[in-house]
């Protein structure tokens, strides 16, 4: 059977299944394919055939690439951005001369000390006197913005001290402010050298020899006037700092318009390709330089032929993304045609390609490109959790063709690093059971990851820290989808109504409410849900068969009998038997009931999809045969299906077993003397009679199978039955013959 028939076979059973044609049926699934293609071109709008190569820097050019117009190589953003800023530091800082500072400092000196001569003259020269003298100094310096102590005004007091501090600051002042004096704040963030202009001329010079108002201290002491009275230094240095102004100012505007000037001259085009200039021979090894003109040609020849949005160019994009979309979608259908068939499990394949599709553009976007932060891991950790490894092997690799393909990525080992990654995180999260088992499928990729950047390292001569920050990049990217795969998995699993493991295991708590319910209200229906759920978990495990489910599912399969819980053998009292009074329609009806009372416990308590099913087919459409027998011998004629349950029959491996089991427990406790022959030829009759009622007639079960299904049972049964040996009456020990005194 070609393909093309095995498509018009699984088109015609979808059809079939979904009550209408099979165009109808794969007219949605392709609109899902044609919809993300559509979405991936508005992520990439490059359109992703090749025009001219783009060659890997390292790789060796299979033929002559020749350039067919000429055209410029633009530097990058951050190639600009870094020049100019080499650039602006080397500009020389400019300084400017001011010669009001030196005249606005004279004057404030002269002011100071005329105000505090009429002061100091105002009083008699009394002891008193002196004392309203300093105050009134003091008075006078403080309108001149200058805070003086008692003992600094009483200093003043004297003519011949003022005089002679006049003077030496005058002088002082006189000397080196017409020099040129600047701050040390100034020069600190100045740099080495600084421009110094004065009068219409400019010159160069060290900031270090630059004099500071520091400097301006030290050489003012030579010429001090009472160098011996504390005093009269501290007034001294106090007075130079008060009137000082710098006569060296940084001009700000000026140096900021050269950093300008200069910056504009940084050229923006890096390379000048003529027309016919060999870009690289053939068999010659593509530099940084050569890479850069084929990325810029590229660009260029895109440009020119009407840019992405031609119409040709659209309808070829979108076309080039639909068919490798469409690749997957032919592997489900002929490998999974259940899921193939679930439009939300269609749907949840596309939302997590536009995801991982989203991130791709994000990466594109940077410089410069790091292909190892695309996390096609993350949908390959969600698909193999909630499906399967193989069809996520499958997911990942489309996915990696789907970004290698697109022009962002072209020239980039994009396709390679991602093919890698994607399959190791698929066999590397099958089953995540505890907590820690994220931590494999993190080792796995970031190993992955590395052994993608080791061989691609050698193949291009990478450097060391080359290759080291490859798979570091892909470290912090295995860590970061496994995390987010795990926080997206709850929802995942609404999406989709798949039940995985985690949630499984939530519900396998005995702890649970209505576990709890069960355990108190009906003791006996708990006990044979124990009981029966390790004979299914058993043979699951054994056939291949999810185990777990089955044992979480033997749990919840009878609490449709909390409602009622007398009136089922399991949880009465020996010889007291509600049904005696009933009308074993009556009867019937109770018991058929716990199905559909199971369902609304269900509902209330929001118990899984999966886990339902075991409610409404661990039965089947089986016969109550107790009551319909009972019914026959009253009235004769009796209608079968009062007496039948409301199915449907099992539909999974796990549901059909857990209909085994829960018919093999329930039989092996009549047995009086259950030895091991009893037993295997009990769990035979079992088998059989659900095949002959036609019980297993949908349930993913072969004969084979079933065959290992009896053996665990056996096996099981056997050793819940086993001898104890007597203890001794005497020592207070129970023997078989025991009598209670």
């Amino acid at each position: 059977m070609n393909l093309w028939q095995q498509l018009e076979r699984a088109g015609a059973r979808g059809g079939a299944e979904s009550g209408g044609s099979p165009l109808r049926f794969h007219a949605p699934r392709v609109a899902i394919a044609l919809v993300l293609a559509l979405l991936t071109y508005a992520l990439f709008p490059a359109s992703p055939a090749v025009d001219f190569p783009l060659l890997e820097v390292g790789s060796v050019a299979p033929e002559n690439v020749i350039a067919p117009f000429a055209y410029d190589v633009r530097k990058s953003q951050a190639e600009l951005t870094r020049e100019r800023d080499d650039m602006s530091r080397s500009v020389v800082p400019v300084f400017v001369y001011s010669p009001v500072a030196a005249d606005s400092a004279r004057q404030a000196l002269r002011a100071f000390f005329a105000a505090t001569a009429a002061a100091a003259g105002t009083r008699a020269t009394t002891p008193a006197g002196d004392a309203e003298r300093a105050a009134a100094v003091v008075a006078a310096a403080a309108e001149q913005r200058v805070q003086l102590a008692p003992e600094e005004a009483t200093y003043l007091l004297a003519p011949t001290r003022r005089a002679a501090m006049e003077a030496a600051i005058a002088r002082t002042f006189d000397r080196w402010l017409t020099v040129g004096v600047s701050t040390s704040s100034a020069l600190d963030a100045a740099g080495p050298t600084v421009s110094i202009r004065r009068e219409g001329a400019e010159r160069a010079a060290r900031a270090d020899s630059v004099p500071t108002f520091a400097e301006l201290v030290a050489r003012a002491r030579l010429v001090h006037p009472d160098p011996n009275s504390d005093v009269g230094d501290a007034l001294y240095v106090k007075l130079l700092g008060a009137f000082f102004r710098p006569t060296l100012t940084y001009d700000r505007t000026s140096t900021e318009r050269r950093r300008q000037d200069l910056q504009a001259t940084v050229a923006v085009r890096k390379y000048e390709v003529r027309a016919g200039e060999k870009i690289v021979g053939a068999h010659e090894v593509v530099g940084r330089e050569e890479h850069e003109k084929m990325r810029a040609l590229r660009d260029e020849v895109q440009r020119r032929q009407g840019a992405e949005y031609a119409p040709g160019r659209v309808f070829g994009a979108v076309l080039f993304n639909a068919l490798v979309v469409t690749i997957f979608g032919i592997t489900l259908l002929l490998f999974r045609p259940h899921l193939y068939a679930s439009l939300r499990a269609l749907l949840f394949f596309a939302a997590v390609y536009l995801l991982v599709l989203a991130a791709a553009a994000l990466v594109s976007h940077a410089e410069p490109v790091h292909p190892e932060l695309i996390p096609v891991a993350l949908a390959a950790i969600l698909f193999s959790v909630l499906f399967d490894s193989r069809i996520s092997l499958i997911a990942a690799m489309v996915l990696a063709v789907l970004i290698g393909g697109q022009s962002a990525f072209r020239g980039t080992n994009a396709l390679f690093i991602n093919l890698i990654g994607g399959v190791a995180a698929a066999f590397g999260a099958r089953v995540i059971r505890r907590r820690d088992d994220a931590f494999y499928p993190m080792a796995s990729v970031a190993i992955a990851y590395l052994l993608a950047a080791l061989a691609i390292g050698l193949t291009l001569d990478w450097s060391p820290w080359e290759v080291g920050r490859s798979a570091l990049w892909g470290a912090a990217n295995a860590v970061a989808s496994v995390a987010l795969a795990l926080m997206l998995l709850p929802l995942a699993e609404k999406i989709t109504g798949i039940d995985t493991y985690p949630k499984l295991l939530e519900w396998s708590d005995l702890n649970r409410p209505l576990i709890q319910r069960l355990s108190l209200e009906a003791p006996g229906t708990y006990h044979h849900t124990i009981a029966m759920a390790n004979l299914a978990e058993a043979a699951c495990n054994a056939i291949g068969a999810n185990g777990l489910l089955a044992r979480v599912g033997s749990y919840y399969h009878d609490i449709g009998k909390l409602k009622k819980p007398q009136y089922f053998v399991e949880n009465q009292v020996k010889g007291r038997n509600p049904h005696d009074k009933l009308k074993p329609s009556t009867s019937a009806a109770i018991i058929r009931n716990h199905v559909r009372d199971g369902l609304e416990l269900a509902d209330e308590y929001g118990v899984p999809r999966a886990i339902r099913a075991f409610v409404t087919e661990h039965h089947g459409t089986g016969q109550i045969s107790y009551f319909l027998e009972k019914a026959r011998e009253r009235d004769g004629s009796v209608s079968p299906a009062e007496f039948a349950y409301p199915g449907p029959t099992p539909q999974s491996a796990e549901t059909a077993v857990c209909m085994l089991a829960d018919g093999v427990e329930a039989s092996v406790r009549v047995l009086h003397d259950p030895n091991p022959q009893k037993i295997r030829d009990v769990i035979d009759h079992i088998v059989r009679q659900r095949i002959e009622q036609g019980q297993l007639r949908d349930a993913p079960l072969t004969l084979k199978q079933l065959e290992i299904v009896k053996d665990q049972f056996a096996r099981m049964v056997i050793a819940q039955y086993h001898n104890r040996i007597d203890y001794p009456a005497a020592s207070g020990g129970v023997t078989a013959e025991f009598v209670a005194l």
